[in-house]
């Protein structure tokens, strides 16, 4: 697909991170952009500087787990923006889950599969089926993660297993769109391949009332410098991938109807070797015993 001036993207989670950054990204290449967001500030924030560079911009406060208020989001663009041309299903959130998975609130999977599958989902069949009615070109980009996407971190396993799903969801939107000839194209992304410094972090502090934790936690939040803090104190190296160059990954997989989304990494290529080996030998999961815990 080519990316030209006057085209239309739509982002979720677009009040920071990645998700602005693929805003700005797009807007340097011309295109109009819609945000959406839950965090109205943010939002609004994120709206003016790309305004103040220069792009067009539509935003509208959105909570992707619920399907109405993204149908609005479309209902919304179209109305400003008449075509949709590419679409970034990329708002995410962690649980906020402690301990064994069988300790686990339900809260805590029911509000990560809310925004993390739901939300993509909500974002497909709100968009798709009029990209596909416009006849133009296309490209749906749904955010995954290494964690869950190539193999699960067992300590996030909530997270894991909601990134899984977008996989599987995608590759199945990739061989729908491929069964009706379609020029609408789709792509996995996997952030990275280092560490990023996003709100995802702190993402607790968006959770809706009606996921609310139902027990207060046994240990505080840990932010992301706290988190840095503890690596570095264990003697691990700690690399992060500037948002910027994701939203690069992103244009680029775009232009080359890349369906993998995923940036070289030995790491993430050992997991990705270690796991399908695993499943040809009928071998029990060892790639995953380093992070077992006691």
């Amino acid at each position: 697909m080519r990316l030209e001036s006057g085209q239309v993207a739509v982002i979720t989670g677009a009040a920071g991170g990645i998700g602005l950054a693929m805003a700005r990204r797009f807007a340097a290449e011309g295109l109009r952009v819609a945000l959406a967001d839950v965090e109205e500030g943010a939002l609004r924030k994120a709206a003016d500087e790309l305004g103040a560079e220069g792009a067009e911009v539509l935003a509208r406060t959105v909570d992707v787990g619920d399907r109405e208020s993204v149908v609005s989001l479309a209902d919304a663009v179209y109305e400003a923006f008449g075509a949709v041309h590419v679409l970034c299903n990329n708002a995410g959130v962690g649980s906020g889950a402690e301990g064994r998975m069988w300790e686990h609130e339900p809260n805590d999977w029911k509000w990560a599969f809310s925004v993390n599958v739901w939300g993509v989902f909500h974002g497909i069949q709100a968009f798709v089926p009029r990209m596909l009615a416009g006849g133009a070109p296309g490209h749906v980009v749904n955010t995954s993660s290494g964690d869950g996407g190539i193999a699960p971190l067992p300590t996030a396993s909530v997270y894991a297993v909601t990134k899984a799903a977008v996989v599987t969801m995608t590759e199945s939107l990739y061989a729908h769109l491929k069964a009706e000839g379609a020029s609408v194209g789709a792509s996995v992304l996997f952030p990275g391949p280092h560490m990023l410094r996003t709100g995802l972090w702190e993402s607790h502090r968006n959770r809706p009332e009606r996921y609310a934790k139902q027990r207060p936690r046994r240990t505080p939040y840990r932010t992301l410098e706290q988190y840095e803090s503890a690596l570095r104190a264990a003697g691990q190296e700690v690399l992060f991938t500037p948002v910027e160059e994701v939203a690069e990954h992103v244009v680029d997989g775009i232009r080359a109807d890349r369906f993998w989304m995923l940036p070289a990494s030995e790491h993430s290529d050992r997991q990705i070797r270690a796991r399908a080996q695993s499943m040809l030998d009928r071998a029990n999961p060892a790639y995953l015993e380093r992070f077992i815990l006691d």
